[in-house]
């Protein structure tokens, strides 16, 4: 009993001290993107990006490699997001949020598939897998807090249910790129399930990428949900209170 007892405490303090890790380098990082305006910076990297990014397109259809030319047309869409999203939908999209959104998708698209990052790295789909874990668990914390603090929406969750829907959320959207992966390489003949460990069907690559994206969904639930209870400072408050001063409307119960 003594022993368990020191165990589940030996855990809270090393779970605790990830956590303040953590956010600790996330606050340097906001600090440091607001002494230089994420804006600015957010605008020249994204016009940095298309102007290579529509460089490489014509390259890759002038030679007729139509799998990385499609690769590279979703990047495209996914820098010209934020445009869509406020000329359709009357959402606008703060600049962390998209900037995150594309340094992720390059990293996953453009060097991890083109430039073929995932055989020359060994590393390199379990970081991604890994962060992309950690996002959409992020994600899904934005989602069901904004809605749970949503006056127009009358809903109120309470913080274990607020992580557990963060994790799963994640696990699902993960599922989902799975089965994306598996519909590419079977109708298309892509290679996107890789071969790991001698497995040349991908599966142990499929199993392996929903582990570590699970891993990513449980600590940044965790985090959550710990800095939810103790009522701390935690990075995700912050997005979410960017995200509602770019979208009052959706936040203000109308009056008509």
């Amino acid at each position: 009993m003594t022993v368990l007892i020191y165990d589940k405490r030996l855990f809270q303090l090393l779970l605790s001290r990830i956590m303040f890790i953590v956010n600790d380098y996330l606050t340097h990082m906001k600090k440091f993107l607001n002494k230089r305006n994420a804006g600015e910076l957010h605008t020249i990297i994204v016009r940095i990006l298309l102007f290579l990014m529509v460089i490489e397109w014509f390259i890759l259809l002038i030679e007729m490699r139509l799998q990385q030319l499609f690769l590279v047309t979703v990047i495209i869409a996914v820098l010209f997001a934020p445009e869509l999203f406020r000329n359709r939908m009357q959402i606008v999209i703060p600049a962390e949020f998209h900037l995150i959104a594309v340094l992720f998708t390059l990293a996953s698209l453009y060097l991890g598939e083109i430039q073929q990052f995932y055989q020359r790295i060994w590393w390199w789909d379990m970081a991604l897998h890994g962060t992309a874990g950690l996002l959409m668990g992020i994600f899904g914390f934005l989602l069901v807090y904004i809605l749970n603090e949503n006056p127009i929406v009358e809903l109120q969750m309470k913080t274990g249910f607020i992580a557990l829907f963060a994790f799963f959320f994640s696990i699902t959207i993960g599922t989902v790129w799975e089965i994306f992966e598996f519909a590419m390489d079977q109708l298309f003949g892509f290679n996107m399930q890789k071969e790991m460990f001698g497995d040349h069907s991908g599966l142990t690559d499929t199993m392996w990428d929903m582990i570590i994206n699970a891993m990513g969904a449980f600590i940044i639930s965790m985090m959550g949900w710990w800095y939810l209870v103790s009522e701390k400072d935690f990075f995700i408050r912050s997005l979410i209170n960017k995200f509602i001063k770019k979208n009052p409307s959706l936040f203000t119960p109308d009056t008509d």
